[in-house]
């Protein structure tokens, strides 16, 4: 008997019996077969790609500048989110501020005083006023939808936090308490609830210009107080001194807040996809975390971001957990956070992994990738553009590779099976 031939062309299996006849079959036939008999009757899909932003403000006195530049750029940070690089998206946005506590060391006394409208808890958009500022303390709507036509606006009075908050700031903590403390709590209570959804991933991004000086609080203990206070030394000129650096062996390390946000579950036990960014008091050059005594000011800065009000020294080490290529860290001494915000947002729509359902065989499967060009790229597993996973609950990712790596300007993603028909 002759061996069996394989037709490209129809997808079919040619076999030769013994009378010289050919018996043809399809390859969805066979009683152990995986090919569906029609691709339509088992069409893959992938769904909406659903993004929960929340954005860490620092809303100390030195910050006004830097809260309305991010404004300005917010429209271009929704555009790329809009455009979706091909995919349905489906996000939400919300703020909090850096503002837990404070521990101030003034005129030789201790003095603490804590925010509980903040700490974690999402923030209210402001009304606006005709200047282009807002009132704070205003406003009740904390989860800003991405498909409300007045978004870009709320947006944009939402990220101005003020100035008022805490000098001693704790954005780390802060998120901590949103993700997880406040997450069970209803928004009428003034909680998160709501806010995280299961199946869709975590986008967090920090703006702030002093470096993180967090503490694991417990907000149910009246009684807790943090070890590290901030604050002047009048007896030491120009009198001031990096508290924070100084008893850093005081404060949770980067390493503990790194394992809690990656160790986020929803309420089906699945771990959630976190993507960490953040705009910080880092070297705009090399995004390097070096001090220097700024005399003249009295305080302590950045040696390449004159704006700063530190070195950056934790926020270099969370990012560097979170992506040792630091592509996600960024300056808040740049002069614009145009191109931040835009590939931030871009890293948000564009990831590498999306979740797909009704794949009855990885080899059947081709995704077309259609680029800003016009040109499309066909992607299977046979060759190399894809690989496929379950995870142990049975969900089914498609994460791309090589020349099939996704782009924020791709204008579609389709999905078919090479299957009989």
């Amino acid at each position: 008997m002759r061996a069996p031939r394989l037709d490209l062309r129809i997808g079919t299996v040619l076999l030769l019996g013994a009378g010289g006849f050919a018996a043809c079959q399809s390859p969805s036939s066979g009683s152990t077969s995986t090919v569906p008999g029609k691709c339509a009757d088992l069409a893959p899909t992938t769904g909406a790609q659903k993004t929960d932003i929340l954005f860490v403000i620092d809303n100390s006195e030195s910050m006004f500048d830097k809260q309305a530049a991010v404004a300005r750029e917010l429209p271009a940070f929704v555009q790329v989110l809009q455009q979706g690089a091909g995919l349905q998206q489906d996000f939400q946005i919300g703020a909090i501020t850096t503002s837990v506590y404070a521990q101030v060391l003034y005129d030789g006394g201790i003095f603490y005083r804590t925010y509980p409208t903040q700490s974690g808890k999402l923030q209210p958009v402001p009304d606006g006023l005709a200047d282009g500022g807002v009132v704070l303390g205003t406003g009740t709507e904390r989860i800003l939808s991405g498909a409300d036509p007045l978004l870009v606006d709320k947006f944009g009075r939402l990220v101005r936090v003020g100035i008022y908050g805490s000098g001693h700031e704790t954005p780390f903590e802060a998120t901590r308490l949103a993700t997880s403390w406040w997450d069970s709590v209803p928004l009428t209570a003034g909680g998160n609830q709501g806010f995280l959804r299961d199946g869709a991933q975590l986008l967090i991004v920090t703006v702030m210009d002093e470096d993180d000086c967090s503490e694991w609080s417990d907000p149910s203990d009246a009684g807790w107080r943090p070890q590290v206070y901030v604050g002047v030394d009048k007896n030491r000129a120009p009198g001031f001194i990096d508290y924070c650096t100084q008893q850093s062996a005081n404060l949770t390390s980067v390493d503990r807040y790194y394992a809690a946000f990656q160790g986020l579950k929803d309420s089906t036990g699945a771990l959630r996809t976190i993507i960490w960014a953040d705009i910080g008091p880092v070297s705009l050059a090399d995004k390097a975390a070096v001090a220097y005594e700024d005399r003249d000011a009295g305080t302590l800065r950045n040696v390449d971001c004159p704006n700063s009000e530190g070195a950056g020294y934790r926020h270099r080490a969370l990012a560097l957990d979170f992506d040792s290529s630091l592509s996600d860290l960024d300056s808040i001494c740049d002069p614009s956070y145009h191109d931040a915000l835009v590939a931030i947002a871009g890293k948000a729509v564009a990831r590498q992994s999306i979740q797909v359902a009704n794949v009855p065989d990885p080899g059947l499967l081709r995704v077309t990738i259609t680029r800003g060009t016009g040109v499309q790229s066909a992607c299977t597993v046979a060759n190399g553009g894809i690989t496929f996973e379950v995870t142990p609950s049975g969900t089914e990712f498609v994460h791309f590779h090589g020349p099939c790596e996704r782009q924020i300007t791709d204008t579609g993603l389709s999905l078919s099976l090479l299957c009989a028909g």
